[in-house]
C-alpha cells in the first residue's frame, strides 16, 4: 500500500514537471520578439501589444569575462584599449578637470525585503547569474594617467566606508557622492588622491529593507546650485502598493547648500543617466522601463527632462498607453497627462549610462549628440544592448536611429564578456566606459 502510493506521488511529480516544462516552453515561444530592435527605436518606435504567458522569459548572459588582450569591437574609425583593468564592478564615473578619472566601484546593497518570496527570490537569481550578486567593494577610486599612454598608471583609493555609491558631482571644492540612502557632501581639491574627512550628510534618500532600483545618481547644475538626483522605483510596476514607493521613481531637485529638495519629474520607473545637453542645457535622462509585457515592449527611452513631467509609471507607458497590472489608480489620474519621451531605445536595452559629445574628438559622426551605454536585457528573447550607442542631436533633439559604437561584450554563445554601463567624456575627449562585469574601463579613442 506504502509502495504504491509512493509510486503515484512519483508519476504526479514528473506530471507537473512535464506539464509545468511544458507551459514555459510553450510561454516563452509566446514571448519571443516578433520586432527587431530598430523598429522599437527612435522618435516613432513601434508600440506592439502587450504579451504575457504563464511564466516571465528568462533569458540570461553566463558572464565569462574577457581573455587577455581581448576587446569589444569599436565602430569603424574608431580604436578601443582598456583604461584600467582589475576593479571590482565599477558602475558609474566622473572625469575630474585634471584628466583624473573617479570611478564607483560598487554593488546593490543588502535589501532582505526585495528578495522574500517566490518573485524576490527569481530576482536573486537573475542577478547573481548576471554576475550582479557579489559584495559591493564601496569605494571611490581615483584612476590617473600619468605618462599620456592612454592608461591609468595610478590608482587611488580616495573613498572607503560608503553604501553602495553611485553618482558623483564636483562643485567647485566639494565633491557630492549619491549613496544609496544619502546623498553626501565631502571637500575635495582637484589633484587630491585621498579624502579622510567626514561626510556631511546633505539629504536622506529612499532606501530601506526593500530598496529594489538601489542606484542613486546625481549631476549639479553649471552653477553649482542645484543638485539633480535619479531614484528609482521600489518595484516594476507598482506591484508592492504605492505606499513603498514614497519618493521613488522620480528626479528629486536638491538645493547643493542647505539639502532642501522637492520632486522635479516623477512617473520614471528606473531614471539612471543624468546628462546637460550641451546646445540648450536642457537636462536629459536614460529610462529602464517595466518588465513583463513581452520582449517588445516597453522601450527604454531618452528624454528631456520636464519640470512637473509625469512619465506615466507605473500607470502608462510611452505617453499614454495603459498598464493594467497597477491597482489603485489616484482617482485624478488622467490619462492624457503622461509626458511621451522624446526617443525610444529598444525593449530591454537597460539604458544606463548618458554622456553628451563635447565636439569633434572621435569624428564628425559623433560630434553632436548622446552615447548610452546599454547594460543588456535578461528577460528579452533575443537578447539585446549589451552595446555603447549613440544617438545624434539636431538643435537640442533626437534625430534617427541609434549608432553602434561599441559591441562584441556577448560571445557567439551569448555569453557575456562584459556588460557596459556608465560612459563618460575624458578630458582629450575620448569616450570611457565602465564595464561592471568585465571589471575594467575601456577607452574609445579615434583611430
Amino acid at each position: 500500500m506504502i509502495k504504491r502510493a509512493f509510486l503515484s506521488m512519483i508519476a504526479i511529480v514528473i506530471l507537473v514537471v512535464i506539464v509545468g516544462g511544458a507551459l514555459f516552453l510553450v510561454t516563452r515561444g509566446h514571448q519571443r520578439a516578433t520586432l527587431d530592435v530598430a523598429a522599437v527605436e527612435g522618435t516613432n518606435p513601434q508600440i506592439v501589444e502587450p504579451r504575457t504567458g504563464l511564466f516571465p522569459l528568462f533569458k540570461i548572459a553566463k558572464p565569462i569575462g574577457w581573455k587577455a588582450n581581448q576587446t569589444p569591437t569599436p565602430a569603424a574609425g574608431l580604436k578601443v584599449q582598456a583604461f584600467a583593468t582589475g576593479l571590482v564592478h565599477p558602475r558609474w564615473m566622473l572625469t575630474l578637470p585634471n584628466g583624473d578619472v573617479l570611478v564607483a566601484e560598487t554593488n546593490a546593497p543588502p535589501k532582505p525585503a526585495d528578495h522574500s518570496g517566490f518573485s524576490g527570490w527569481v530576482e536573486k537569481q537573475i542577478q547573481e547569474d548576471a554576475g550582479a550578486g557579489g559584495k559591493s567593494a564601496n569605494r571611490i577610486t581615483l584612476l590617473r594617467d600619468t605618462n599620456g599612454d592612454s592608461i591609468a598608471d595610478q590608482r587611488f583609493v580616495l573613498l572607503t566606508g560608503l553604501n553602495s555609491p553611485f553618482g558623483m558631482a564636483l562643485v567647485g571644492d566639494q565633491l557630492y557622492v549619491a549613496d544609496t540612502d544619502a546623498l553626501l557632501r565631502f571637500p575635495f581639491k582637484v589633484g587630491d588622491t585621498k579624502i579622510t574627512a567626514k561626510p556631511y550628510k546633505l539629504v536622506d534618500l529612499p532606501a530601506g529593507p526593500i530598496n529594489h532600483h538601489w542606484t542613486k545618481n546625481v549631476v549639479a547644475t553649471p552653477d553649482g546650485s542645484k543638485l539633480y538626483v535619479a531614484v528609482g522605483s521600489n518595484s516594476n510596476v507598482g506591484d508592492r502598493g504605492m505606499r513603498v514607493e514614497e519618493g521613488r521613481a522620480a528626479i528629486w531637485e536638491v538645493d547643493a547648500k542647505t539639502g532642501a529638495h522637492r520632486i522635479y519629474a516623477y512617473g520614471v520607473r528606473n531614471p539612471v543617466g543624468l546628462a546637460w545637453e550641451p546646445a540648450t542645457n536642457q537636462l536629459w535622462m536614460a529610462v529602464n522601463e517595466r518588465d513583463g509585457l513581452g520582449s517588445d515592449l516597453v522601450p527604454d527611452y531618452l528624454t528631456a527632462v520636464q519640470f512637473g513631467g509625469f512619465y506615466g509609471w507605473p500607470w502608462f507607458y510611452w505617453g499614454g498607453y495603459p498598464d493594467g497590472r497597477p491597482k489603485d489608480p489616484p482617482p485624478d489620474l488622467i490619462q492624457d497627462s503622461a509626458i511621451k519621451p522624446d526617443y525610444a531605445l529598444g525593449p530591454h536595452t537597460a539604458s544606463l549610462g548618458l554622456t553628451f559629445a563635447t565636439g569633434e574628438t572621435l569624428g564628425l559622426a559623433y560630434a553632436d549628440g548622446a552615447f548610452i551605454g546599454q547594460h543588456g536585457s535578461w528577460n528579452r528573447d533575443p537578447p539585446s544592448g549589451y552595446k555603447v550607442v549613440f544617438v545624434n542631436f539636431r538643435k537640442g533633439q533626437p534625430v534617427g536611429k541609434p549608432i553602434d559604437v561599441l559591441t562584441g561584450f556577448l560571445d557567439p554563445k551569448g555569453r557575456a564578456h562584459g556588460r557596459p554601463v556608465g560612459v563618460a567624456i575624458a578630458k582629450d575627449g575620448a569616450l570611457l566606459v565602465a564595464d561592471d562585469v568585465g571589471n575594467r574601463i575601456w577607452r574609445v579613442a579615434r583611430r
